[in-house]
């Protein structure tokens, strides 16, 4: 089972970052809810801060706008939603 210590946040590529501007987008306002990923996805983060926590919330990750993030598929984690959040997203 993934952890959130699997979750890889890192800056993209100027390729990358073409690539994601075609995708579809998500947004949220300040929240916190539970999620569990059914496939991997792979996003960029536009506008916002969001840290994510296991479902113990004993580890963390937080990323924000400029960020590529790819969650691991089968994750279960604890979604919280600092600054209003935009962000490409793609499942694979």
């Amino acid at each position: 089972m993934p952890t959130i210590k699997d979750v890889i946040v890192r800056k993209p590529s100027e390729q990358e970052k073409q690539e994601c501007l075609q995708w579809p987008t998500w947004s949220s306002g300040v929240s916190k809810f539970d999620w569990e990923y059914t496939q991997r996805e792979t996003c960029l983060v536009m506008e916002g801060r969001v840290t994510v926590y296991s479902p113990d919330q004993r580890e963390s990750v937080s990323f924000g706008a400029g960020d590529m993030v790819i969650f691991p598929n089968d994750l279960a984690c604890i979604w919280d939603v600092k600054e209003p959040v935009l962000k490409h997203y793609n499942f694979s």
